[in-house]
């Protein structure tokens, strides 16, 4: 081929490979089996995810998370930090996905993007036992009601008593909270169904119940993705739905909810956030 020939290819075979970038969907739904996508969560927050005594991350999350990652043929690693540092960390890159018992909210859908409602859960009161607790009333008289700052339960209590209510105590994470409690320090506790019923299962000498009070609605966790990241979103959603129908979310379900605590912690189906 002469010099002449030779350009005059090279010019054809560089448009084409031009209009085949160009042709690609940014949003394309396709996993990176290269890439590896680091999952932040905060793994003080069982049974959805906790470390084990070698520092390993555990739980409903992480075993759906990997399930996912199998069905969508992608990559996980997972990083244990401070729920405080989550969505920062996720807005500026320093990990790509968040799964940490996230509800998703109307506020938080402002700078981050959602997957598809993966457990359904609501806002439950954790109280000595004997107390009573039937309204939001009761929960309004209180001294001092625990929380952890910028979960569920700190939005729907500071609803409730007002966001700079000085009974409202607030805490980092979710065992504090509890301990805080259990010492007499909080006259209760209002966190996630699901975290609160395990721990009242696994824990039946410490003397604490739960209540569930209707001025709590129902909410939805998600898998919280940066802001345009459709394909990451499109990715999780395929995924999520594979590890559906093929019945390994049932059983990772099974893994750690037991059927009696199913009003209290069921899995999300629900097509829409309330």
């Amino acid at each position: 081929m002469n010099m002449k020939k030779w350009i005059i290819a090279a010019v054809a075979c560089s448009a084409l490979a031009l209009g085949a970038c160009g042709g690609q969907n940014k949003n394309s739904s396709a996993a990176n089996p290269d890439k590896v996508y680091r999952v932040g969560m905060n793994a003080e927050f069982a049974p959805f995810e906790s470390q084990t005594s070698e520092g390993n991350v555990e739980g409903f999350d992480v075993d759906l998370m990997n399930a996912m990652a199998k069905a969508g043929n992608f990559k996980v690693e997972f990083k244990h930090q401070p729920w405080e540092s989550l969505f920062p960390s996720l807005g500026n890159g320093d990990i790509d996905i968040v799964i940490s018992g996230v509800t998703i909210t109307d506020e938080r859908k402002q700078s981050m993007d959602f997957s598809d409602p993966y457990f359904e859960i609501t806002q439950v009161v954790l109280v000595p036992k004997g107390k009573k607790v039937a309204s939001s009333d009761d929960l309004k008289n209180m001294a001092k009601v625990g929380v952890v700052t910028g979960q569920t339960g700190d939005f729907s209590v500071s609803k409730l008593l007002g966001s700079d209510n000085p009974k409202i105590s607030r805490f980092e994470t979710v065992p504090l909270i509890i301990k805080e409690l259990e010492n007499g320090g909080l006259d209760s506790v209002v966190s996630d169904s699901a975290v609160i019923a395990n721990y009242v299962k696994n824990n039946p000498t410490k003397g604490l119940d739960f209540i569930t009070l209707p001025d709590f609605s129902v909410e939805n966790y998600g898998i919280a993705v940066r802001k345009g990241d459709e394909a990451a979103v499109k990715m999780l959603n395929d995924a999520l739905k594979k590890v559906r129908e093929s019945g390994e979310y049932d059983k990772i379900y099974a893994k750690y909810f037991a059927k009696e605590e199913a009003k209290a912690a069921k899995a999300g189906k629900a097509e829409k956030t309330k």
